[in-house]
């Protein structure tokens, strides 16, 4: 069963990327923002401390 993009994206959150470039990568959501064209992009930060920023309609939020 394919995962569908989460539309309650929210800092601190912790998520699991499902498309793009960093697809099967996990971590905490940080710094959201909306561009200029109206595509919301976050940083992701992985437990091991590397960031990476993503489209949030790349990502899905996992429950705690």
């Amino acid at each position: 069963m394919k995962e569908k993009p989460s539309d309650k994206v929210v800092d601190g959150a912790k998520c699991k990327v499902i498309g793009g470039v960093h697809e099967g990568k996990s971590g905490k959501v940080t710094d959201i923002k909306t561009s200029k064209t109206g595509h919301i992009t976050i940083t992701v930060v992985q437990s091991n401390g590397v960031r990476f920023k993503t489209l949030a309609k790349n990502v899905v939020v996992l429950k705690n």
